[in-house]
């Protein structure tokens, strides 16, 4: 029976499959029989035993019941696998682990699970990239009121907004691409000296062999485990771009609002929003995306906390690893999952609301247009800013436009007629460079798609 949402709500099967049972012992068992190649390449063990070792150690004859079996008695899960191992490998079975401690097997495997993870994170990642860079493209000249504050500021464009998202996704891409250095393996003892090595005169030329197999890299050094510093890393880092992804969603919803209707998640023909309020159009997938960030990111507070090992390493990392590893990965690739198909299906945009929107200020979101054209016909600034100041509250309180205001002002009327004015307070003269901010984002980040 399920019980935790992430077995049959959350995560696509791909992302689930890097970190499934079966799939993590066949990791650990990758790593066993890279170990043994190795010894074998450097005539440490016969090539006859890593050969038949090799032939075996798959879960088609290394059962996960049987290792479960074992460990209930070792309460040791490495110890459990390699006596598993061993059981089916005949005469060849004792030269399984040769050299090895647990984490050697663990933090390789370990590091070839976050390299899948993050493969998978990394080619989702650019598909919403992708999506919001068209998005950004189609709407880069759609003028709506920009935010802050929560208040109405002055005027940008659709396609600036995501612009900006783009920026962030493709920045987050970019860490999680760098972020596979620190998927890193071990092969280096007990304490991280290599003396089990050392007494085949191997060293580190062992774990250079390993590694090469398995197609990773190496740590430079470690204590009994690889520094807990670079799992912080790639979860820090998920989480970053879990929050990124969280803005879009966020912004989303609020704009989806009632009083402001200027996007909306697309809704099916038979979606339901409400038991009872039959008219509710509900932003469920972005609300989904905000919910599941908030887990990711607390996943961030035990990696962080897991660097601190006493000494040359205790457990205290374990068992938080074993969740906050394939909750922070599943989460993410959910996350990841929701808004590609919110973004594939067709954020819904309502132009009119915006033009609605940009004129519900009677004009005030124009006030720094003025001020800055009052400047530069020789007023000092802070005059202008002052005249506009008292002139945008009168404009509010009195329920008219800044215009009309204006031009009852003996000041503003000596400098502009109402002609001017227009010109002066048209929203599509006060974009700035939000068209062509856009079009160099799109430009610089469809080269890495």
């Amino acid at each position: 029976m399920s019980i935790h949402p992430i077995d049959f709500r959350y995560g696509s099967q791909e992302m689930k499959d890097v970190f499934e049972e079966n799939q993590k012992l066949d990791y650990l068992l990758k790593v066993e029989v890279a170990l043994v190649e190795a010894l074998a390449d450097f005539g440490k063990i016969p090539r006859e035993a890593a050969n038949g070792i090799k032939s075996k150690a798959t879960s088609e004859f290394v059962k996960l019941e049987r290792i479960k079996e074992i460990e209930k008695e070792t309460r040791h899960d490495i110890m459990a696998l390699v006596k598993a191992i061993t059981e089916v490998t005949g005469e060849a079975g004792k030269y399984v682990h040769l050299t090895a401690t647990s984490y050697d097997i663990v933090d390789t495997a370990l590091a070839l699970q976050l390299r899948d993870g993050l493969d998978i994170l990394i080619e989702k990642g650019k598909e919403l990239l992708n999506h919001c860079l068209d998005f950004a493209e189609k709407h880069k000249e759609l003028v709506m009121i920009g935010r802050t504050h929560g208040q109405h500021a002055i005027p940008i464009t659709l396609g600036f907004k995501f612009a900006n998202y783009s920026h962030n996704i493709a920045q987050s891409l970019e860490r999680l691409e760098e972020d596979k250095k620190y998927a890193v393996g071990r092969f280096a003892g007990a304490v991280g000296n290599y003396s089990a090595q050392q007494l085949y005169d191997l060293g580190e030329d062992l774990e250079k062999k390993v590694m090469e197999k398995l197609g990773i890299e190496s740590v430079k050094i470690s204590t009994q485990v690889v520094g807990r510093e670079n799992l912080a890393r790639i979860i820090c880092d998920i989480a970053i771009f879990a929050g990124s992804i969280e803005q879009i969603a966020k912004e989303i919803r609020n704009l989806q609002r009632t009083e402001i209707g200027e996007l909306s998640e697309p809704f099916g023909k038979k979606q339901v929003g409400s038991s009872t309020m039959a008219q509710k159009k509900n932003p469920v997938n972005t609300e989904n995306i905000c919910s599941n960030v908030k887990i990711i990111r607390s996943c961030v507070y035990p990696a962080l906390e897991n660097i601190a090992l006493e000494h040359e390493r205790d457990i205290t990392n374990s068992a938080a690893e074993r969740t906050i590893i394939p909750t922070t990965f599943i989460l993410m690739d959910e996350v990841l999952r929701r808004m590609n198909r919110l973004m594939t299906k067709g954020l819904v945009v309502f132009p009119e609301n915006m033009k609605k929107n940009l004129e519900l200020t009677k004009g005030t979101i124009m006030s720094e247009s003025v001020i800055t054209a009052l400047v530069k016909k020789g007023m000092g600034r802070q005059k202008a800013h002052e005249i506009l100041r008292t002139c945008s509250h009168k404009a509010l309180a009195e329920n008219i436009h800044l215009k009309q205001v204006l031009l009852q002002n003996e000041i503003v009327s000596k400098h502009f007629d109402s002609k001017e004015l227009d010109q002066v307070m048209d929203y599509q003269n006060y974009i700035g460079l939000s068209v062509e901010k856009t079009e160099k984002i799109i430009k610089d980040y469809k080269l890495i798609i």
